[in-house]
């Protein structure tokens, strides 16, 4: 199909209001009072790590440990690791091909259907709206190992996020290479503790992989009262677990919007990332398993610690070995780490109720930008949803962590199906329209099986997650396991309905509008930076990182 054909954007036929054909009728990024293009590809991998790795791994793995042992959450964390890559080169693909400021609600609207864009752009919202004050809460878990007189709303602080993208990416970094550097410095400590390197000089091994500790866990044994299904469904927690873990890390999709040279470098950031996190996970969660018995009671368990439980199962390991004042230490890194990330969710959160705002799917006031092309309004609705904080007040801090973890996972989730769905869609559309994945910037492997294969499995998870909430039936847990699925629902459905959309066809998929304006702004980066001569060792190392 030719060019001149596809200039004209498609709109589904039938009665439509006038608002609606308006909205569509403009696929094009905005020029004025706008993003602003200023991340570069270390602080973009750095900004989907911070965002990333927080509490999912250096808390949220102690519930995993507990309910699947430290065979199953290794076999957890690995499997959706696998995932995590399918959803992340999918995202890659489409990103690198058209890096629009929309964010991927704009692929799922343009590549699928407005509704559906509409439902993933409000869903996604919908979980950074809940993951910051999530984040903010496990600080306060932090704290409450060394004193329960400090109230975690102190720790609200979104500040950063005023300065601009410039400064705010550059914080972010340096506040991300914190988290590498510690996550190395705890990974070569625990290897070493488990080899024998510590004050009782007592070689770990493999120690707690075998009975009566390891190496499965028996998640509900005393309700199910069945040893085999008791060990799967401690396997199943873990997997719920590491969902958790690894949502964060699709971000990126939305960084595009204000990334330097986006063709270039948001498949470099995308391969970073991803191997980053892998190794930290992976390798993480493999050396809790040596170095702390599942059955230990000092390990954060959502919904039923005990006050003053150690936040992280790394405080707990050196505790178990005699180390005096590292477990402070570590605590006051894990401190850092939990406020990174709500820092990072913050700004995520933002950009994407602002992406909202320029498809007419938010109101008109969360289009404005400062002259340093941070959205405000949309910054202060979301630092606003930091008050769920104060669910403490009445419940504890590992009660409310569990309801935050169910619904992040749930609304995560749901965004990496739409993503991979949204995926499938684009390279059908290319298909049909004669042009090879072989022609894209980057081309995403393992297609278009990996998508799909990412699709069902995380599908599988997300409506089996929440069976703990029937052993016996609770309704809190399973409100907050299962509420995302309706809600993601009546947007879809009450935005088709509204506005009588519909699928759009593959041949009719706008692959062309917007596409022209990117590639001239890539050519004049290239020229300008081309034009400042060859860049001296230093600099090509640093922005390597």
């Amino acid at each position: 199909m030719s060019a001149e054909k596809l200039e004209k954007p498609w709109t589904p036929s039938g009665s439509l209001r006038d608002e609606f054909a308006a909205q569509q009728s403009d696929l094009r990024d905005p020029v004025h009072d706008t993003l602003h293009r200023g991340l570069k590809a270390r602080q973009i991998s750095m900004i989907a790590l911070g965002g990333a790795v927080g509490t999912g791994l250096i808390i949220g793995s102690g519930t995993a440990l507990v309910r699947g042992g430290p065979l199953g959450i290794l076999l957890g964390y690995s499997f959706v690791g696998l995932v995590c890559y399918l959803v992340m080169v999918a995202l890659g693909e489409m990103a690198a091909y058209l890096p629009h400021k929309k964010g991927f609600a704009g692929y799922a609207a343009r590549f699928v259907d407005p509704a559906f864009g509409f439902a993933l752009g409000w869903n996604y919202l919908m979980k950074y709206l809940i993951v910051t004050p999530n984040n903010i809460n496990a600080a306060g878990a932090v704290i409450q190992y060394w004193t329960r007189h400090v109230h975690i709303a102190v720790w609200m602080v979104a500040c950063i996020n005023l300065l601009g993208v410039r400064v705010f990416g550059e914080l972010e970094f340096w506040f991300s290479s914190i988290k590498v550097v510690t996550l190395i410095g705890l990974l070569l400590m625990g290897i070493i503790i488990d080899l024998g390197g510590n004050p009782h000089h007592d070689r770990i091994g493999f120690r707690y992989w075998k009975h009566p500790d390891g190496p499965m866990g028996s998640y509900l044994l005393s309700r199910v009262h069945n040893p085999h299904l008791a060990i799967f469904l401690g396997f199943w927690s873990t997997l719920t677990n590491a969902l958790f873990a690894y949502i964060g890390t699709e971000l990126i999709g939305v960084t595009v919007g204000e990334a330097q040279n986006p063709r270039k470098n948001i498949p470099i950031a995308i391969r970073r990332t991803f191997l980053r996190i892998v190794v930290f996970y992976i390798g993480g969660v493999f050396v809790i398993g040596l170095l702390v018995p599942r059955t230990n009671n000092d390990l954060f368990v959502a919904n039923k610690s005990k006050t003053g439980a150690a936040a992280s199962p790394f405080v707990v390991a050196t505790t178990l070995v005699g180390i005096k004042v590292l477990n402070h230490i570590i605590n006051a890194a894990i401190l850092i780490f939990v406020l990174s990330a709500a820092n990072s969710d913050l700004y995520i959160g933002s950009r994407t109720l602002y992406a909202l705002a320029i498809e007419g799917k938010a109101p008109r006031i969360f289009r404005r930008v400062n002259r340093m092309g941070v959205p405000v309004p949309a910054l202060l609705l979301c630092t606003a949803f930091c008050g769920l904080v104060f669910l403490n007040v009445h419940s504890s801090s590992q009660k409310v962590f569990g309801w935050f973890v169910n619904l992040v996972s749930t609304f995560g989730a749901i965004t990496w199906m739409c993503i991979c769905y949204s995926h499938i869609r684009f390279m059908k559309a290319l298909n049909a329209q004669g042009i090879s994945r072989d022609s894209l910037p980057y081309k995403a492997p393992l297609q278009p099986f990996g998508s799909w294969f990412a699709l069902i499995s995380t599908g599988i998870i997300t409506l089996f997650k929440g069976y703990d909430t029937f052993i016996p039936f609770t309704k809190d847990t399973f409100v907050t396991s299962y509420i995302g699925l309706p809600t993601f629902l009546v947007c879809w459905g009450g935005y088709k309905l509204y506005y009588r959309t519909s699928v759009i066809p593959s041949d009719k998929v706008d692959l062309i509008t917007g596409k022209r304006e990117i590639d001239e702004e890539e050519e004049r980066f290239v020229a300008d930076e081309e034009a400042k001569g060859p860049q001296p060792l230093r600099r090509r190392i640093w922005d390597s990182l």
